[in-house]
C-alpha cells in the first residue's frame, strides 16, 4: 500500500496544534484583562488603626476587564497575586464600615510597596442601615409587639439600642411597648428621653421634627389614660405646633377639648383635621356628635353623612344611619 508523505515534512500531530492554540488564546485573554504576575499585600485598618478582619478586597483593573478579590486575616492582612503591569484600582468593604479605595500602579517586573487601606466603622443611622442583621432584629421587635409579646420585644429592642446607641429613635418603640403592656411610667420615661435626646443632638426638636411629635403625641396619650386632660392638651398642642398638617394632633386636641366641654374650641380642631386631611372619617362623625348637641341638625346631618360615604364599612354606621333617620324625622 502506497504511503502518502506530507508536502511539507513531517505530519505535526494534531494534539500538538490544539495546545499551541489554546496558549496562544490564553496569552490574549491574559494580555486582554491584564492579568499577570504581579502581586500587591497590605493591610485594612479601622480608623482608629486597629486591624480589619474579613474585609473583602477587591483589585479591578484600569486598563482591562480583570477583577480580583482576597480577604483579610486576624490581622487585617491581605495578599492579591495575579495582576498584570498597569493601573489597578483597590476597594476594601466590610458590612458596617464605609467603603475604602485606592488607585496604584502595579509591576510584575518587581515587588509592589505595602499598602494601608483605612475604613471607618459606620454609627448611627447609617450603621444601621448598612447591618441587615439588626434591620430584621428590629422588624422581629416590631412584629412581637404586633403578637402582644411585649417582654420579648422589649428585650431585643433594648440590645438593639446597646449596639446602635445613636438611634435614639428606637426608644419610640420601647416606649409603645410599654404602653401596651400597660406601663405608663416606663413608657412616659422612653418617651421623655427621646425628647431629651432631640435636644441634646440637635438642640431643636424642628431638627427631628418626625420623632418630636411621636414622642409628644405618646405622652398626651398616656396623660389622657391618667385623666391629665390640661397635660394631655399641652402635649398634643406642641405636636400640633410643630407639624401643622399632623390631623391626628389636631383631632386629639379638639377630642380633649370637646371632653372639656370646650365644645366650640373642639369644632376649629376637628375641621382643622378635615382640612389637613379630607378623606379621613372620624373627625366628620366627631362634627356630626357636635352639631347634634348643640341643636345645630342640618350641619350634624351634614357630617354624619358625609362619614357614611367614606366609611361605609364601619361597624358604627348602623348606630349613625340610626341617628341620621332620627334628625331627618325630628326636622320634619
Amino acid at each position: 500500500m502506497a504511503r502518502f508523505a506530507h508536502p511539507y515534512g513531517r505530519r505535526r500531530p494534531a494534539w500538538l496544534s490544539v495546545i499551541f492554540i489554546v496558549c496562544v488564546a490564553f496569552l490574549l485573554w491574559a494580555a486582554q484583562d491584564n492579568l499577570g504576575r504581579g502581586r500587591i499585600t497590605g493591610q485594612v485598618v479601622d480608623d482608629a488603626g486597629a486591624p480589619v478582619e474579613a474585609a473583602k478586597v477587591v483589585a479591578v483593573s484600569l486598563q482591562g476587564n480583570a477583577k480580583l478579590e482576597g480577604m483579610t486575616d486576624k490581622k487585617g492582612h491581605f495578599a492579591i497575586v495575579g495582576l498584570g503591569t498597569g493601573a489597578w484600582r483597590i476597594t476594601t468593604s466590610k458590612q458596617g464600615y464605609s467603603d475604602g479605595i485606592m488607585d496604584m500602579e502595579v509591576s510584575q517586573l518587581k515587588s509592589n510597596p505595602s499598602v494601608t487601606m483605612r475604613i471607618k466603622k459606620i454609627t448611627g443611622a447609617q450603621g444601621l442601615w448598612a447591618d441587615k442583621v439588626s434591620q430584621d432584629l428590629l422588624d422581629r421587635a416590631n412584629g412581637l409587639i404586633d403578637q402582644g409579646n411585649y417582654d420579648a420585644a422589649i428585650a431585643l429592642l433594648q440590645d438593639f439600642q446597646t449596639k446602635y446607641p445613636d438611634i435614639y429613635q428606637v426608644r419610640l418603640n420601647i416606649a409603645i411597648a410599654f404602653m401596651k403592656k400597660g406601663e405608663t411610667e416606663k413608657a412616659e420615661a422612653e418617651f421623655n428621653g427621646v425628647l431629651e435626646k432631640i435636644q441634646q443632638v440637635h438642640g431643636d426638636y424642628n431638627k427631628d421634627k418626625v420623632t418630636a411629635v411621636k414622642a409628644l403625641t405618646g405622652l398626651g396619650e398616656i396623660a389622657l389614660k391618667k385623666g391629665e386632660m390640661d397635660s394631655g392638651q399641652a402635649y398634643f398642642s406642641k405636636a400640633l405646633a410643630l407639624s401643622p398638617d399632623d390631623e391626628v394632633a389636631a383631632y386629639n386636641v379638639g377630642e380633649i377639648l370637646f371632653s372639656s366641654q370646650k365644645v366650640d374650641e373642639a369644632v376649629n380642631y376637628f375641621e382643622l383635621a378635615i382640612k389637613i386631611r379630607k378623606d379621613w372619617p372620624t373627625p366628620y362623625q366627631k362634627l356630626g356628635f357636635v352639631y347634634l348637641n348643640k341643636g345645630e341638625y342640618t350641619k350634624s346631618l351634614e357630617y354624619f353623612n358625609k362619614f357614611v360615604a367614606l366609611d361605609p364599612a364601619n361597624p358604627e354606621i348602623p348606630t349613625v344611619k340610626n341617628i341620621i333617620a332620627t334628625i331627618e324625622k325630628m326636622k320634619k
